[in-house]
C-alpha cells in the first residue's frame, strides 16, 4: 500500500524527500513567530501546541523523519525539568514559598531592595546550580510573593530571568553552553570564574538599573504595603524532608554528579512517602512545559541537522582571524538565530584556532550567554519563567520582555566585551 500511494507511510517513516534548508527555515521561523506571540492568532493555542504543530509541519513537509525524533530530544534537560517539578511541588505543598516570601519581606521591605536581593541571589545561585534550575525554583516564589503584595509581578519575573542568565556566565556549571566550552577548552574551573566574575557582577548591577528605570512606578521610593491574609499552614515534616533532600542534591552538583542524574535521584527520594498522595504532587505539575520543551528541542535540532546553521555560519564569514568584537557580535547574533548551544558547537573550531584560544573561549562563553537575554526566545531560562508564570495567569509577552531584555543585552555585552578586551586579549 505504501508503494502504491507513497503517502504518508514512506514519507514520514523513510526520509526519501530531499531536505531543503530554506523550507526548514520557513517552517521553524513561522513556528518561532507563534511561540514569540505565545499563541496562534484566532486559534485556541499556547506555546506547547504551537511547538508541536511546528514539528508536525516539518514531518509533513519531509524536512524531518519520524524515526529521527528521539535523537533530537535533550533528555538531560527534560529529566531536569521533570525532577525539579517534583521538588517544587513538595516545596509548595510544605508551605516553603509562603514562608520564604514572608522572611524575605522582613529583611527587604522596599521594592528596590527586594529586587536587588532577588537579582543577587538568582545570579550567584545560577552560577553554582545551573540557571534553568534556579528559574524553576524561584519563579513560584516571586509569583506568590508579589501577587500576595498586590504588586506587578512582571518586572520581578523579567529580572529573575535576565539575572539568572547574567549570573550563570562566570562558571563552567552555570549553563549548558559553558559546560560544552569547559570540556572543549580545558580551562580550569577557578581560572574561568576569575576571568568572568567581574563582568557578571557588573552585569547584575545593570539588570537592577534597567529594571528600576523602565518600571519607575513600581520602584518608586517607599515600603511595601504588607497585606495580611490567610497564610498557608506549614507542613514541618514535609518541609524538613524536602530541604534535606535538596541539600543533598546541591552537594551532589558540587561534587560533580551530572545535574540531571542528581536531580532525578532526589525526585525519586521525595516520592517515597507515607503521608502525601502521589496524585497530590503530580497535580502541581505543568505537563505542558515538558511538551513545549520537547517540541523546542526538535525545532532547534532540525536547524542544525538540515544545514541551516551552517548556511548562517558562512553568511557571517566567521574565521579564526577575527578579533574580539567581531567574534562577540557574531556569537550574539548567531545565538539568537539558532540558540546559544548550537552556536557554541558551530564556533568551537574558531575559538580553538585563535592566536589566543583562551580569550576566544571566554568571549564565546560571555557572548553566547548574555545574548540569551535579548528576547524571550533567547534562552531556556526565559521560557521557563514565562511558562510557569502563564500557569499562574501572568502573561509575559514577547515585547514586554524584549523592552528590558534588549537593553540589558546591549549594556552587559558591551561592558563584558570591554572587560575581556582589556584583561585577556
Amino acid at each position: 500500500m505504501s508503494q502504491t500511494t507513497g503517502f504518508p507511510v514512506v514519507w514520514l517513516y523513510n526520509p526519501g524527500v530531499a531536505v531543503n534548508p530554506w523550507i526548514t527555515l520557513a517552517v521553524v521561523g513561522l513556528t518561532y513567530f507563534g511561540i514569540a506571540l505565545g499563541r496562534w492568532p484566532i486559534l485556541k493555542s499556547n506555546r506547547a501546541t504551537v511547538a508541536l504543530v511546528g514539528v508536525g509541519l516539518l514531518l509533513v513537509s519531509g524536512q524531518l523523519a519520524y524515526r529521527d525524533l528521539p535523537g533530537l530530544l535533550d533528555f538531560d534537560t527534560l529529566i531536569l525539568l521533570f525532577s525539579m517539578m517534583i521538588l517544587n511541588a513538595n516545596l509548595k505543598l510544605a508551605g516553603f514559598f509562603s514562608l520564604a516570601g514572608r522572611l524575605l519581606l522582613r529583611w527587604a521591605r522596599t521594592p528596590r531592595l527586594f529586587l536587588a536581593v532577588e537579582i543577587l541571589l538568582a545570579g550567584l545561585l545560577s552560577a553554582l546550580f545551573l540557571n534553568d534550575t534556579i528559574c524553576l525554583v524561584f519563579t513560584p516564589l516571586i509569583l506568590e510573593t508579589t501577587l500576595a503584595l498586590k504588586r506587578n509581578p512582571l518586572p520581578y519575573l523579567i529580572a529573575l530571568a535576565t539575572a539568572a542568565n547574567v549570573g550563570s556566565v562566570f562558571t563552567l556549571t552555570g549553563n549548558p553552553q559553558n559546560m560544552i566550552i569547559g570540556i572543549a577548552s580545558g580551562i580550569p574551573y577557578l581560572d574561568f570564574a576569575a576571568a568572568l566574575l567581574p563582568a557578571a557582577l557588573f552585569g547584575l548591577g545593570l539588570v537592577w538599573l534597567v529594571i528600576t528605570r523602565l518600571y519607575r512606578f513600581e520602584f518608586r521610593p517607599g515600603r511595601f504595603d504588607l497585606v495580611e491574609g490567610d497564610q498557608q499552614p506549614l507542613n514541618r515534616w514535609m518541609l524538613a524532608k524536602t530541604m534535606l533532600v535538596t541539600a543533598g542534591m546541591l552537594a551532589a552538583f558540587l561534587a560533580g554528579v551530572p545535574v540531571a542524574l542528581a536531580s532525578f535521584l532526589a525526585a525519586c527520594v521525595l516520592l517515597i512517602t507515607r503521608r502525601t498522595q502521589p496524585q497530590t504532587v503530580f497535580a502541581e505539575f505543568d505537563w505542558g512545559l515538558l511538551v513545549f520543551f520537547s517540541g523546542l528541542f526538535i525545532l532547534s535540532g532540525v536547524l542544525e541537522t538540515n544545514g541551516v546553521t551552517q548556511i548562517l555560519f558562512q553568511a557571517f564569514q566567521i574565521s579564526p582571524q577575527m578579533g574580539i568584537w567581531p567574534l562577540s557580535l557574531s556569537t550574539a547574533v548567531l545565538s539568537n538565530l539558532v540558540s546559544n548551544v548550537p552556536a557554541v558547537l558551530l564556533l568551537r573550531p574558531v575559538a580553538a584556532n585563535l592566536t589566543n584560544p583562551q580569550a576566544g573561549w571566554l568571549t564565546l562563553a560571555l557572548a553566547s550567554t548574555l545574548a540569551g537575554n535579548l528576547t524571550l526566545l533567547g534562552s531556556v531560562a526565559n521560557l521557563i519563567v514565562a511558562e510557569i508564570a502563564a500557569r499562574w495567569r501572568v502573561e509575559i509577552s514577547f515585547w514586554e520582555y524584549t523592552k528590558a531584555g534588549a537593553l540589558i543585552t546591549l549594556l552587559t555585552l558591551v561592558s563584558g566585551t570591554l572587560w575581556l578586551a582589556w584583561t585577556i586579549w
